[in-house]
């Protein structure tokens, strides 16, 4: 049998045909690798809503909380989104940001200090919430016990039997002629209110006065300094929420010039000019607050979780500015400090 060669117009018909058949088998899986992959059951994407007095997500302490969420599993953009609330320094606000995240139907509000969160709990008796740096939770209504929170929030207590008394005590072995010390504090922070009478309970038997003065605003900050000095107070005591931490620049500035020694409950300050600091670990309490995170979102119930305080304290000296200050830290306090800045 003879075979008739094809026509140019045939070869290039069948070529055509071939080539329609190849793009079309190839668009169909393309089409078909979507849908396939969205016929998957889908990974929950898990929703919080972080309510912060603060300025911005950008603070070490946030930093650490989202590197605690990563350790546990938890990557933005995949199976975890955040809905970032910040007060910007005005307490007033932060009832109306907790409504905001309530409405954004979040699983967890992540809120951070006394005032955040009181104003979530008030938003919502439902919606877990996980804090932070809350001075004392119990005095404040936030929960029924440590150890049995009861309701709908739990987290973690910067609060310790005799703190404050003992930031005194090392203050006065650092200026051993201290007499006066001056505290400015977030007077629209009901926990620190609990902190300054704990303070002023405890400096008598070291033979110290305690000069509080509250500030709301930071325009209210170069009167409290100038108040300090006319006080003749030796030393300046930071009570530091993240309202305060906002005028961190600002304090130290105004404390360099008057050569007030700035002692604080955070590292934070320290680091960036102040004398010391004794308290527990910033870092580690925000990425902690990611593993409460991460049991709520497993199932557990705040009620049942309970509130962790610290067991760990860290006192940091910064040694480069007692030596600007022209003060002499005793060996015997340098040889306990965990952290040593020179």
């Amino acid at each position: 049998m003879t075979t008739r060669p094809l026509s140019p117009l045939t070869m290039l018909l069948s070529r055509h045909t071939r080539r329609r058949e190849f793009i079309t088998l190839l668009g169909g899986a393309a089409v078909a690798w979507p849908l396939a992959a969205r016929a998957q059951p889908s990974a929950k994407v898990w929703r919080v809503g972080v309510l912060s007095p603060g300025m911005s997500g950008q603070s070490p302490g946030l930093q650490a909380f989202r590197q605690g969420l990563r350790e546990v599993g938890y990557v933005e953009g995949q199976n975890l989104a955040i809905l970032w609330k910040f007060g910007e320094d005005s307490v007033d606000r932060l009832t109306i940001l907790a409504g905001e995240i309530v409405g954004s139907r979040v699983d967890v509000i992540f809120a951070i200090n006394t005032s955040a969160a009181l104003a979530a709990k008030n938003t919502t008796r439902t919606i877990p919430i996980v804090v932070t740096r809350v001075s004392d939770p119990i005095r404040t209504g936030l929960v029924a016990s440590l150890s049995h929170p009861g309701g709908n929030v739990t987290g973690l207590t910067t609060i310790s039997e005799e703190l404050e008394g003992k930031r005194l005590e090392l203050l006065r072995e650092a200026l051993p002629r201290l007499v006066r010390v001056a505290v400015p504090w977030n007077a629209a922070n009901p926990g620190h209110a609990m902190n300054v009478k704990e303070m002023e309970a405890a400096a008598p038997q070291l033979g110290l006065q305690v000069f509080a003065i509250g500030i709301k605003r930071a325009d209210e900050l170069p009167t409290a300094i100038e108040s300090a000095v006319n006080a003749q107070a030796g030393a300046l005591f930071v009570i530091d929420d993240l309202v305060i931490a906002s005028y961190q620049a600002q304090i130290l500035e105004l404390t360099r010039k008057a050569k007030l020694p700035v002692i604080s409950q955070f590292r934070d300050f320290t680091v960036a000019g102040g004398l010391m600091a004794y308290g527990p670990s910033n870092d580690q309490m925000f990425r902690r607050a990611a593993f409460f995170v991460d049991k709520i979102f497993k199932g557990a119930k705040p009620a049942d979780l309970p509130v962790q305080a610290p067991t760990k304290f860290e006192l940091v000296i910064n040694l480069k500015t007692a030596k600007a200050l022209g003060l002499e830290v005793p060996p015997t306090l340098l040889a306990r400090a965990d952290e040593v800045i020179e």
